[in-house]
């Protein structure tokens, strides 16, 4: 509720962790964790937007139940029963490209162009789902910064927004690069380089950043828009 009173345009809902090296938890445990929590916040706020976390169709299921109205999945509909999910209810999803698996994802992850792989794989998902009916507006694509990708991956993703017609989403806040890129070992003084990051999508036309700074984010983005009000925030 106060990542909404800060800015917040969503609310990120999840109950299995996906960073690297996370253990998977049982789709009964997950949906105990994320299920009361939905009903809870659209019981506080009917018109609050909120979005599931899940790679799991069971999970995705009960949460739209609950009031989520955005699939955000991390493996990117691989389960074909979740894409048959998103055209069914005809909802909103975000779809994230991973090499790989959360517990084996960061071992010398490989690509030839990683741009051009990361955004041709999205693309082909996203399409899928417009050739059968799926508004395209209901789509966005986030390339999964840090998720099968080593820090030169990462850089060259950031560098440029793709050419696309859908929105895309960026989530790299607190993550492990920032480590790597300024020696920030723990995730509570990353806030300055996720912030540097979310100025650069700004000026990128990025449409949606997943965050966990809400009111420092809107407070930067407010004062960005003001001093450069050709740029959308």
């Amino acid at each position: 509720l106060k990542m909404w009173s800060s800015g917040a345009d969503w609310i990120d809902v999840g109950g299995e962790s996906t960073r690297p090296g996370a253990e998977p938890v049982s789709t009964k445990e997950e949906m105990a964790r994320v299920v009361p929590v939905i009903k809870a916040l659209r019981e506080a706020n009917p018109s609050g937007l909120i979005s599931i976390d899940t790679r799991r169709p069971d999970v995705a299921r009960a949460a739209l139940d609950a009031g989520a109205n955005l699939i955000n999945d991390v493996s990117g509909l691989r389960d074909s029963e979740m894409e048959s999910l998103v055209l069914e209810r005809g909802c909103a999803v975000c779809i994230m490209h991973m090499q790989g698996e959360p517990g084996n994802m960061q071992q010398n992850p490989e690509y030839q162009n990683v741009v051009q792989e990361v955004y041709s794989s999205l693309r082909k998902t996203a399409d899928r789902l417009v050739a059968q009916g799926h508004d395209s507006s209901l789509i966005c694509l986030d390339p999964g910064i840090g998720f099968g990708k080593n820090m030169t991956h990462n850089l060259e993703l950031l560098h440029t927004r793709s050419n696309s017609n859908y929105s895309i989403l960026w989530g790299v806040s607190r993550k492990s690069m920032f480590d790597h890129l300024l020696g920030r070992e723990k995730s509570d003084e990353r806030l300055a380089g996720t912030l540097g990051v979310a100025a650069h999508a700004m000026m990128e036309g990025v449409d949606i950043l997943r965050v966990h700074d809400v009111k420092e984010h809107s407070d930067l983005l407010t004062t960005l828009a003001t001093l450069r009000p050709e740029v959308d925030a």
